[in-house]
């Protein structure tokens, strides 16, 4: 937790020094010496510390670092004001010119098109975790963020990364506001019964994902096919078998659509990509064929993510043709 100006929902003032200088948070004097400058950097569990901030300003607000916090809250807001273009409504999800969006007013509306598309309900509707009232009458959802993942921030209004219009998310580098702050406009009111964070759902986390919430992947080095693996695909057949071949190769890529996203999927991709690059190098297999029907079963297993797996593939098919994959498992 980190101090919040009094009456206000933005961070204390940083000391005069700081406010005279620019200079990252990371090579402050002030943090180590226990001052809140910098925001949420400044967040600290130290309960002598707390007291003492507290205990100095008693009408301080309290912020809440989300991401050492291992949250992701959703910020719904509920402004007044025009929606934008259709393509900004719902990232990477067309919407039509056919389809009537009178009443689409704010980002409770968004977020509940968005759950009723995948099924599901709104958070804003989650009764079993956190919400809390926003004195705009907008509503933030905690949820706990689990895998650990960083999730990134984004503000709904945002032409970049954004999941729906007026829904910004909170998360790695931002803060949220803690129940029962007060400000100037109201206070922070939890409501209903539930008091702590549940698990991010998983259909919402895919959501994430697929409008770039995560850390852009760092594609891994290609490594050479292990043993096993290299046996199993030998096992499938030489020349003449290239469909048992390529469903041998592509099998690991396909279980990744079956298991929560992550899952090792970027890993799993890479050595597809790599084998198959080998055994084009030998060949064994089509390149057009082979790498189509790996690209298909990668969006099948991760809907939405092309360009990171066109990256993937792309890197481990360069990596595996220099090294042909024969049938005696050796290069000549």
């Amino acid at each position: 937790m980190h101090p919040l100006a009094p009456g206000r929902k933005t961070p204390a003032a940083n000391c005069s020094k700081c406010r005279g200088s620019s200079h990252a948070a990371a090579d402050c004097s002030c943090l180590r010496t226990g001052r809140w400058c910098h925001s949420f950097h400044a967040a600290t569990l130290n309960q002598d510390r707390i007291r003492q901030w507290w205990g100095q300003y008693p009408d301080f607000g309290i912020g809440v670092s989300c991401g050492p916090a291992g949250l992701v809250v959703i910020d719904i807001d509920a402004h007044d004001a025009e929606p934008p273009a259709r393509d900004r409504i719902l990232p990477g999800i067309p919407i039509g010119d056919h389809v009537n969006l009178a009443g689409l007013a704010n980002g409770f509306h968004t977020l509940a098109v968005l759950a009723a598309l995948r099924g599901q309900q709104s958070p804003a509707d989650d009764t079993t975790t956190l919400r809390v009232r926003t004195p705009s009458g907008g509503l933030h959802v905690w949820y706990r963020a689990t895998g650990n993942r960083q999730w990134k921030s984004s503000a709904g209004s945002s032409p970049g990364r954004a999941l729906a219009w007026q829904v910004d998310i909170r998360a790695h580098g931002s803060y949220i506001i803690a129940p029962g702050t007060s400000t100037t406009h109201g206070t922070y009111t939890p409501v209903d019964d539930a008091r702590e964070p549940a698990a991010l759902p998983l259909w919402l986390a895919q959501e994430l994902d697929r409008t770039g919430h995560l850390p852009a992947p760092t594609i891994p080095a290609p490594r050479p096919v292990p043993p096993r693996a290299q046996q199993a695909v030998l096992a499938a057949g030489g020349r003449g078998q290239a469909e048992r071949t390529l469903a041998a190769v592509l099998a690991p890529v396909e279980a990744c659509g079956h298991v929560a996203q992550g899952a090792g999927f970027s890993d799993t991709l890479n050595r597809a990509a790599y084998t198959i690059g080998g055994l084009i190098a030998a060949g064994r297999l089509s390149r057009q064929q082979a790498e189509q029907a790996l690209k298909d079963a990668a969006t099948a297993a991760r809907p939405g993510q092309e360009l990171r797996i066109e990256q993937i593939i792309r890197s481990g098919l360069a990596a595996g043709l220099q090294r042909p994959l024969h049938a005696t498992g050796r290069r000549p």
